[in-house]
């Protein structure tokens, strides 16, 4: 049984071009960080009263340093110098606007990637539509930002940083720490994947996937880890560009683990299907019958009446129709043997003529008899040329 898993899993997993999909969804991904990075920062100019001047110096020293990975020295002096001087001071609420706008567009088609994707691997597409579609990807955006930027930190500084801040809870931090990053980490996956279905199923079911997912994306971590260290870190031929290329890789091998956690948890049903997902494939298998059958319908429409379909095919342009019929082949032969019966049927290969074309060549009119010529009839009337009676 677990093979067969392994192979549905694989097999999903190449059908739905699971890696390009990845790659899509880290590409929109790091689109939405300096926007939303930009946004944050303008909010910093209206609660400056409340933030210590330490904090927003830390946090521009900060991002000026992650600049100077990314832009040469002239470009941080010049472009991101000014510009977060004046988004800090100012408060501007155009930066802040268009920032947030960016961000939560790029970031919401990342995790439409993801609804998508879950939504076909489990045979129910077509069950939501395009504005539902993404405004669910819209809601679970913001719900990842809230997560992540509590999740992400705690993975990232360790339990001895926190400890720093709370020495007096030094030992229920380190109990604690793991537990709590991988709970709220697991309970996001498995979220994910249920709200991606559009039917209703038990919430736990969907836990193997987000386990799977979380288990992938650290060996994932740990192995890119290892390869830019090797490959980034000193002279390289990305130059500027290495921090961003490792940014960007880290994001696809994190979405490449939640699509591969979403078809853990398609083949598993597929195997053991819930009420609700079964009951959900019958609908869209019975709705692609009838359309098959309104299609076969149709088309015998089309055939028995003899002629092309009037409408462009589905495929092509609507501006194409002109240049790209329909390959009816009915309705061609009836176009060439109505073509062949216009024809003469006296003269084979030979096409009708008009009656001014017949008087030219001497053909009589159409219900007149046929005049013979002269030297014809006189030696049917037993006459010579100059009128003299045979020899």
């Amino acid at each position: 049984m677990a093979w067969l898993l392994l192979k549905d899993t694989v097999n999903s997993c190449m059908e739905y071009r699971v890696t390009g999909l990845a790659a899509e969804a880290a590409f929109f991904t790091l689109l939405s960080l300096p926007p939303l990075l930009l946004g944050l920062i303008g909010l910093l100019g209206y609660f400056d009263a409340w933030t210590d001047t330490d904090t927003v110096a830390t946090i521009r020293q900060n991002i000026l340093d992650a600049s100077g990975t990314v832009l040469s020295d002239k470009g941080v002096k010049e472009i991101a110098r000014p510009l977060l001087d004046d988004v800090i001071e100012g408060g501007r609420p155009d930066v802040i606007s268009l920032g947030f706008g960016i961000a939560l567009w790029s970031g919401s088609r990342a995790v439409n990637v993801f609804v998508d994707t879950i939504t076909i691997m489990y045979g129910l597409e077509g069950r939501r539509g395009i504005v539902r579609t993404r405004l669910l990807a819209f809601l679970l955006y913001l719900v990842a930002l809230v997560i992540g930027a509590v999740a992400l930190p705690l993975m990232v500084i360790g339990p001895e940083t926190v400890v720093d801040f709370v020495p007096s809870s030094a030992t229920l931090v380190r109990f604690l720490y793991w537990p709590t990053v991988i709970l709220l980490s697991v309970a996001f996956l498995t979220t994910l994947y249920h709200v991606s279905v559009p039917v209703r199923s038990v919430w736990r079911e969907d836990i193997p996937g987000a386990l799977v997912a979380l288990t992938m994306w650290v060996l994932g971590s740990f192995l890119l880890r290892i390869y830019l260290i090797h490959t980034v870190e000193g002279p390289t031929i990305y130059g500027s560009l290495a921090a961003p290329v490792a940014v960007l890789l880290w994001i696809g091998v994190s979405a490449f683990a939640v699509l591969v956690g979403a078809a853990v948890n398609a083949a598993i049903d597929r195997v053991w299907p819930s009420v609700a997902t079964a009951a959900g494939r019958a609908q869209r298998a019975a709705w692609t019958r009838e359309q098959a059958a309104m299609e076969r319908a149709r088309e015998q429409r089309t055939a028995d009446d003899g002629s092309a379909e009037s409408t462009p095919p589905s495929e092509f342009p609507e501006r194409w129709a002109q240049f790209l019929p329909h390959a009816d082949i009915r309705s061609r032969l009836h176009h060439h043997g109505k073509r062949d019966r216009d024809r003469d049927p006296g003269a084979e290969g030979e096409p009708k003529r008009t009656e001014p074309e017949r008087r030219e060549v001497g053909q009589p009119e159409a219900g007149q008899p046929e005049v013979r010529q002269p030297e014809v009839r006189a030696a049917e009337d037993g006459a010579t040329r100059d009128g003299a009676p045979p020899a």
